[in-house]
């Protein structure tokens, strides 16, 4: 698998990440073993996770600390996710990154992200003292923001964060011109969330508070023609992330262990033609509103 420089951090990551979100109410162990052992094996050397994704910390922990030296791990903190104090208190930051360290069976992350904090919590200063205190103390070598619209913005203008992650994907563009130029001048890695839209046009209705819903409502806008063939379409989704200037990397999560070799196939064997991206980025240009900003 293509492996892409993830900024100015030295660390050269594959184009596709392992999302740890699904995983996090999995309760066989064996098979989220096969998952990750699976994305390895397809050349995934990067894993990213959170506070809040249920067990899914532990279970990178308790399935892959023998094989640490494959992959770069990510993670997150901001969010209580069980621990008695208020989201973004500088204390709870602390004792979250020592609980994330202790589930995933290792004594240090490649990088942790402050997850999807406002401006407001920001320009206070005291989460990022937290996280540059971390990577003093070998805890994690680099540290994130992982946001979007305006807060990410500000977030890569502070210049104190080595990576960025935020959504980006055909049905969420907003980034592209407000904050990836402001983040490749500073030279920060590139993390793309949610890079085929929840594969939302493949539903035929949704509920007005299901998780893909936004995506499906912009899409019905959207009206792209490669949607029809839905293999294709995965493709030509997944490439238009990838092939967005700055992009290092795009994080997939699944619950179905071949994916993996499927969708690392996929990579090499199609392309997305240069006209194509450009038709993309042109309808959504013409389509879409100002209030279709970054989707957390």
């Amino acid at each position: 698998m293509e492996r892409r420089a993830f900024g100015k951090t030295g660390m050269e990551v594959s184009i596709l990440g392992f999302g740890g979100a699904e995983i996090g109410k999995e309760t066989d162990l064996s098979k989220v073993e096969q998952l990750l052992g699976s994305a390895l094996d397809a050349g995934l050397n990067m894993i990213d996770t959170a506070e809040c994704y249920g067990d899914s910390e532990e279970l990178i922990g308790k399935t892959m600390a023998n094989r640490r030296s494959e992959y770069y791990l990510f993670t997150k903190c901001g969010h209580a996710s069980g621990l008695d104090y208020k989201d973004w208190d500088p204390e709870l930051l602390e004792k979250s990154i020592d609980r994330s360290l202790k589930r995933l069976q290792t004594d240090y992350v490649d990088c942790i992200h402050l997850h999807s904090c406002s401006e407001d919590v920001l320009r206070q200063g005291a989460v990022i003292e937290v996280l540059q205190k971390a990577k003093q103390q070998g805890k994690t070598r680099f540290i994130g923001y992982s946001g979007d619209s305006i807060d990410a913005l500000y977030a890569v203008q502070t210049g104190v964060f080595d990576s960025l992650m935020v959504s980006l994907n055909i049905a969420d563009q907003e980034v592209i011109d407000l904050t990836l130029p402001e983040a490749r001048k500073r030279g920060m890695g590139i993390i793309a969330k949610r890079p085929i839209a929840n594969v939302a046009w493949t539903y035929d209705k949704l509920p007005e508070n299901a998780y893909p819903y936004k995506y499906w409502q912009r899409l019905k806008e959207l009206q792209y023609d490669f949607l029809r063939d839905n293999e294709q379409a995965v493709a030509d989704a997944l490439h238009f992330t990838l092939d967005t200037p700055g992009v290092d990397t795009a994080i997939v999560g699944t619950n179905k262990p071949g994916r993996w070799s499927q969708n690392a196939e996929m990579l090499a064997s199609t392309s997305l033609s240069h006209d194509k991206y450009q038709e993309i980025r042109a309808r959504w240009k013409e389509v879409a509103p100002r209030d279709w900003v970054g989707l957390t």
